[in-house]
């Protein structure tokens, strides 16, 4: 048995992780796991086939996430056990509305608080939005290696920096004429800047014979540089980096 909560340090997190991948006839197997909500996101084990859910978690969207850590392997259903308290009234009004619930309960995931094209939001999810919109609309860039084709894309990707500005435009009713042009222009700048980069990256591998990937573990992508970043695993390393090793127990 392991945790994954937050009694744990993260390198026994990651070795707990590490150990629940391995197979069933595995010496050093895993046959329990006892977690917290942290599973709801990073937790891409496809070995993982049942899960016992103890109360009802706080949002619909904690719920989902969490429960779909199991049945991730097409060949090998999931199986997600709930177990309510009937002393809770949420736990009950659940159970009592258990198979409509869990008929239609994206129409329960609770609403986000995001600005549009706010400072904050446009420095996280920018790039983000750029990259997708040029992968998706470009065929030349859809393959797993197809990040590295950007040299011989960028006028098939000019009309990108044009939409997301435009909903820029359209995102922001409550300011003046002058500021609106003002957004549209820091938007269309940011995304060229993106593109730029981008191009760049692409090129500077493609001389040292390194293909450019959008991720190295997507099925089909040759061995590269990964162009996608995971910002957990961002995250993580700059925590590590900050932690003075004579506090660290052995």
């Amino acid at each position: 048995m392991v945790d994954l909560t937050s009694r744990v340090s993260t390198s026994e997190v990651a070795r707990a992780k590490e150990r629940l991948s391995h197979p069933f006839s595995a010496g050093d197997r895993v046959d329990v796991a006892l977690a917290t909500n942290m599973i709801s996101v990073g937790l891409d084990i496809t070995r993982l086939g049942l899960m016992v859910v103890l109360g009802q978690p706080k949002s619909t969207a904690e719920y989902i996430q969490a429960t779909s850590r199991v049945g991730r392997d097409d060949e090998r259903p999931g199986l997600v056990v709930t177990i309510l308290n009937v002393h809770r009234p949420r736990d009950r009004s659940h159970l009592e509305r258990f198979e409509m619930y869990h008929r239609s309960f994206y129409r329960a995931v609770e609403a986000t608080s995001v600005t549009p094209f706010a400072p904050r939001a446009i420095e996280r999810v920018l790039a983000a939005v750029t990259v997708a919109l040029a992968r998706h609309g470009v065929a030349g860039l859809t393959a797993p290696g197809g990040a590295g084709e950007m040299p011989s894309q960028q006028s098939n990707v000019r009309d990108v920096s044009d939409a997301v500005s435009a909903w820029g435009a359209r995102h922001s009713s409550s300011l003046s004429a002058a500021e609106v042009e003002a957004l549209r222009q820091k938007v269309k700048a940011l995304v060229k800047d993106l593109i730029d980069s981008w191009d760049k990256t692409a090129r500077d591998q493609s001389g040292k014979g390194v293909p450019l990937v959008y991720q190295r573990h997507e099925k089909g992508a040759p061995q590269g540089v990964q162009w996608l970043r995971d910002k957990l695993t961002d995250l993580l390393s700059t925590c590590l980096s900050t932690v003075n090793p004579s506090t660290v127990k052995p």
